[in-house]
């Protein structure tokens, strides 16, 4: 029998956004707290999901409710079992929703069966923890067919999709289709962009774009040789004599060391530490066209031979994913038009997966690349929001991004970065980067106004907000 199990959260304090924020926003944030903590007295506020380590949600949820818990919000975290035939259905879905055939399998009455099956296993567990008036946030496909049982028992149950597209077509409603049964006992559904919002939740649905913890390892400052010392210790670039130790801090203050490699398709030696890099960092998932960053690095270098730059195209570990089924095929996929080039090209782009054992150890090895990068890069055909974006932002790098979903919420064209109008368009893309390679002074300016756009909109200190209101709005349709 599947059950779900519950990823333990210390509690932390807000006392460290202050420094970050205006007075008059400081002082916001412990009212909303305030509220929050009043209006959840006695009762608890649950999170679930499908995975505990890799992609968004998972990087978000524990510092959020590390902050909630903080404030004095009961707030814990569960995340659902599955089965291979389920995370294959719930993976059909997520492609679905932003409009993509993915695998071309049926959403049928068999796929119903398995998803609902594999939904009542892990629901019988919750029954027994959640109570009368707890408020329970299901996130994305994998759990919406959990809200049924969930509000049958007295929960205030809201969903959170954090995907999406703009035009809905076929697939779009082919997976509303899907979802509607389990979403219907849904009091509130959560987008991350008004466009993602379907007619048949549009009265009953608010916007709360992702955010980023500012405080987190990923995002904690690290000096350039610190950096380079991770990134050489990695060899995700070459190793340079007299570097500091490859060190980082833990979330709970406790110096620790990167010990561990990352596994490393290339040809030839790491990049030397002064060579321009440019980065894109992602799951190993074929929306995220790590094939087409490749095939538009080869464009630029064939246009510009003489151009000094090299390609890393970094993920997690293809086995580290619970719910992602295909991102061994991603990754195999990539390797095989990585042999297809030139031997030169091959000399230049390093195909890195990233050590997740310890997801500390993993977000100073992704911080340490995100700042040695030249250029990030997020060439997504579809993105839901896409916080490796926002990540590279705060750390002031200039970004070419696709003009697609949450990115163009994120990135104001010629602004913080760049976007490209067509992900499919390899001409523009290669054209963009070259620009950021160009120009040093460009990049400057664009990673400079970026840092202070993720730092008015999309942390944590604004989410947390955001939460509390949502948690009002729950109590509000709550009332006979």
């Amino acid at each position: 029998m599947l059950k779900p199990f519950e990823v333990h959260v210390q509690a932390g304090s807000l006392s460290c956004f202050q420094p970050e924020l205006t007075a008059a926003d400081w002082e916001s944030l412990q009212a909303h707290a305030e509220q929050a903590r009043d209006r959840m007295g006695g009762r608890t506020f649950w999170n679930v999901n499908s995975t505990a380590r890799g992609g968004g949600v998972a990087e978000m949820l524990p510092r959020l409710l590390a902050y909630a818990r903080g404030a004095g919000v009961d707030t814990r975290w569960m995340v659902v079992e599955g089965t291979p035939d389920f995370f294959r259905i719930t993976k059909r879905l997520h492609h679905a929703l932003h409009g993509s055939r993915g695998d071309g399998s049926p959403l049928g009455s068999a796929e119903r069966a398995c998803y609902d099956e594999v939904l009542r296993d892990n629901a019988e567990e919750l029954l027994v923890l959640v109570r009368p008036g707890d408020v329970v946030l299901l996130h994305d496909p994998q759990t919406a067919g959990l809200a049924p049982a969930l509000a049958a028992v007295g929960a205030r149950v809201a969903w959170r999709c954090h995907i999406g597209r703009d035009s809905p077509n076929a697939e779009v409603e082919r997976a509303w289709a899907f979802l509607a049964p389990g979403l219907a006992a849904a009091r509130l559904a959560v987008f991350s962009r008004a466009a993602y919002v379907p007619p048949l939740l549009a009265d009953r649905s608010v916007v709360i774009p992702p955010s980023i913890d500012i405080f987190a390892v990923k995002n904690q400052p690290m000096a350039p040789e610190v950096a380079r010392a991770i990134l050489g210790h990695t060899g995700l670039v070459g190793p340079v004599p007299e570097l500091p130790a490859p060190v980082f801090t833990r979330m709970d203050g406790v110096p620790a060391r990167v010990s561990r490699g990352a596994d490393i398709v290339r040809l030839g030696s790491a990049p030397a530490p002064d060579v321009p890099l440019v980065v894109q960092v992602s799951r190993w998932d074929s929306l995220k066209d790590p094939v087409g960053v490749l095939r538009g690095f080869a464009l630029l270098l064939r246009e510009s031979p003489g151009l000094r730059a090299e390609l890393v195209l970094a993920g997690p570990s293809v086995t580290s994913v619970a719910d992602d089924p295909e991102g061994a095929a991603t990754f195999e996929s990539v390797i095989a038009e990585w042999r297809e080039q030139p031997r030169l090209l091959r000399q230049r782009v390093h195909l890195a997966c990233l050590p997740m054992v310890d997801p500390e150890e993993n977000a100073a090895i992704v911080n340490a690349l995100q700042r040695q990068a030249a250029v990030v890069v997020q060439k997504s055909l579809q993105e839901g929001f896409g916080l490796t974006v926002t990540e590279a932002m705060w750390k002031a790098r200039p970004v070419v991004a696709s003009a697609v979903g949450g990115l163009q919420d994120q990135v104001r064209h010629e602004v913080d970065g760049l976007l490209v109008r067509d992900p499919s368009d390899l001409p523009e893309f290669a054209a963009a980067v070259r620009r950021l390679l160009d120009d040093p002074l460009l990049s400057a300016r664009l990673g400079a106004q970026a840092h202070e756009h993720v730092r008015t909109r999309f942390t944590a200190a604004r989410h947390l907000s955001d939460f509390a209101s949502l948690l009002r709005e729950l109590d509000v349709r709550a009332r006979p």
